[in-house]
C-alpha cells in the first residue's frame, strides 16, 4: 500500500470516529484504543503462558554441552618409572547430551496444577476488564450527555431570566413595579451566567474524558429518545440475583482460584520432605590428540539410569515454608469469604439502584409536570398581579432543576442496569446494545 492510500485510510478512520454518534460505536472504538483495556489484554496473554510453564516441569529436559581445551602438561617421573619424563602439548575436545525425565516430583506436580488455576485467574481478570470497559464507556458517554443537558438548560434558563429582567426594567420605568424586582432578576441572571460558564467547563472536561477512551474526538452523541423505557429487574427478587452472583461473579472466581492456589502451595511445600526420582540419560564423546602418556584417544560413553534424591535436612527451611503456606491458605480462605460478602452487598445495592432508580425517574417525571404547571401559573399570576417577579424566578429555577435531576436519574438508572448485570458476571456487549436502542 502506497503512502497516499495509508493517509486516506487514516483519514477515513478518523472521520468515522469523529462522526461516532451512538454508544456502541464509542464502545467499539474504545475496545481498540483504550490503554487500560489493552493492558488487560496483554496481561491475559502473559497469564496464559503459566500453563505451558507449569507443564514443562513434568516434561523431560535435554541439555547439550561442548568443550575444547588446550593442554600443556609437564611430567617428571621419579625413580625407575617405565615412562620417560617430559612435556606434552595437545588439544582435547568433547561434547555431550543429557536428558532428565522427572518420574516422581511432588512439588512439580503441585506447581503444574497451580498453573491451571493461575490461567483461570487470568481469564476471570480479563472478564472483569471487559465488563469494566462497558461500564466506563457508558459512564463517560452519559457524563457527556448530562453535561450537555446542563449547558442547554443553563442557556434556556438564562434566556428566560433575561426576559424577566427586561420586563422588570420596563415595569420599573413605567412605575408599575419597584427596583427590587429588577435587582432580583439581575441577581438571578448573574448567577445563571456563572453556572453556564461552569457547565461549559464541565462539558469540556467530560468530552476529554471520553476522548481518552477512544483516542479521538467523539463528535456529537445521540441523546436519550422515545425508545427509553423503564424495566424492572427480572427476576424481581434480590435473593435470586445474589445467588446468581455467588455462582458467576468474576471477583469470586478470582478469590476462589487464589484459595485453591494457596491449598496447592501447602501441598507443594509439604513435598519438600519427599524424595525425587528422575530418569537420567547421558551420551558423550571426548577426543584428544595427546595425553600425559603421549598418545591420543577417542572416547564415547552412554549411560542410562534412575536417580533418587532424598532431602534429609535443609536447616529448617522446609518446615518454615510449610507453616508459611498454611498461614497463607487461611488468609486466602478468609479473603474468599470477605469477597463473597462484598459481592452479596454490591449485588443488593445495584438491585436497589435499579428498583429505586425506576421509582425516582417516575417521581421526577411527575415533579417536572407539576413544576411546569407551577411556572405557567406563576407567569399568569404575575401578569394579573397576584404573583411577584421573584415567584416567577423561583418557579423557573425549580422547573429547570427538576428537569436536570430527571435527566441525571435516567442516566443513573441505565448505569445501574449495567452494573447489576456485571455483579452477576453477565454483562456483555448485547446489554450495551439494548441501552443503545434508547438513544436516537
Amino acid at each position: 500500500m502506497n503512502t497516499h492510500k495509508i493517509v486516506l485510510a487514516a483519514l477515513l478512520t478518523q472521520a468515522t470516529l469523529v462522526q461516532a454518534a451512538d454508544l456502541l460505536e464509542i464502545y467499539h472504538a474504545a475496545q481498540g484504543q483504550d490503554a487500560v483495556f489493552a493492558a488487560a489484554r496483554a496481561a491475559r496473554q502473559a497469564g496464559q503462558e503459566k500453563l505451558p510453564q507449569g507443564r514443562a516441569l513434568l516434561l523431560p529436559t535435554v541439555n547439550l554441552s561442548a568443550n575444547t581445551t588446550y593442554n600443556d602438561v609437564s611430567t617428571q617421573y621419579k625413580g625407575t618409572a617405565p615412562f620417560p619424563s617430559g612435556g606434552q602439548r595437545y588439544n582435547s575436545n568433547g561434547y555431550g547430551v543429557s536428558l532428565v525425565q522427572p518420574l516422581f516430583r511432588e512439588q512439580n506436580w503441585a506447581a503444574y496444577t497451580e498453573s491451571e488455576l493461575q490461567v483461570a485467574q487470568t481469564e476471570a481478570q480479563f472478564k472483569i476488564a471487559e465488563q469494566d470497559l462497558v461500564l466506563r464507556v457508558a459512564q463517560a458517554y452519559f457524563d457527556v450527555l448530562i453535561a450537555q443537558d446542563s449547558v442547554q438548560l443553563a442557556e434556556a434558563q438564562k434566556t428566560a431570566i433575561s426576559q424577566q429582567l427586561e420586563q422588570a426594567k420596563r415595569n420599573f420605568e413605567v412605575g408599575t413595579t419597584t427596583i427590587t424586582d429588577t435587582h432580583e432578576a439581575q441577581a438571578r441572571f448573574d448567577l445563571i451566567t456563572a453556572q453556564e460558564i461552569a457547565a461549559q467547563s464541565n462539558l469540556e472536561v467530560k468530552r476529554r474524558t471520553l476522548q481518552q477512551l477512544i483516542n479521538a474526538e467523539p463528535g456529537e452523541l445521540n441523546p436519550l429518545g422515545k425508545q427509553f423505557s423503564l424495566e424492572s429487574p427480572q427476576p424481581a427478587n434480590p435473593v435470586k440475583w445474589v445467588e446468581k452472583a455467588q455462582l458467576h461473579n468474576h471477583q469470586i472466581a478470582i478469590a476462589q482460584a487464589t484459595a485453591e492456589i494457596a491449598e496447592k502451595e501447602v501441598d507443594r511445600n509439604r513435598g519438600g520432605h519427599l524424595p525425587t526420582l528422575d530418569l537420567v540419560a547421558n551420551v558423550s564423546k571426548n577426543m584428544a590428540n595427546g595425553s600425559t602418556f603421549g598418545v591420543g584417544s577417542d572416547t564415547r560413553a552412554t549411560s542410562v539410569g534412575v536417580q533418587l534424591n532424598m532431602p534429609l535436612f535443609q536447616g529448617g527451611a522446609t518446615q518454615s515454608k510449610w507453616r508459611e503456606a498454611e498461614a497463607n491458605r487461611e488468609r486466602a480462605k478468609q479473603e474468599l469469604e470477605n469477597t463473597r460478602r462484598n459481592v452479596e452487598l454490591q449485588t443488593r445495592q445495584t438491585y436497589l439502584g435499579v428498583v429505586n432508580g425506576i421509582a425516582q425517574v417516575q417521581a421526577l417525571q411527575q415533579a417536572l409536570k407539576s413544576s411546569e404547571s407551577l411556572l405557567e401559573a406563576s407567569k399568569l399570576g404575575h401578569e394579573v398581579g397576584v404573583r411577584t417577579n421573584l415567584d416567577v424566578l423561583n418557579a423557573q429555577q425549580q422547573a429547570y432543576s427538576t428537569r436536570r435531576d430527571l435527566y441525571q436519574a435516567e442516566y443513573n438508572y441505565l448505569i445501574s442496569q449495567l452494573s447489576l448485570k456485571a455483579a452477576v458476571g453477565g454483562l456483555a456487549e448485547e446489554d450495551l446494545g439494548k441501552v443503545n436502542q434508547a438513544l436516537h
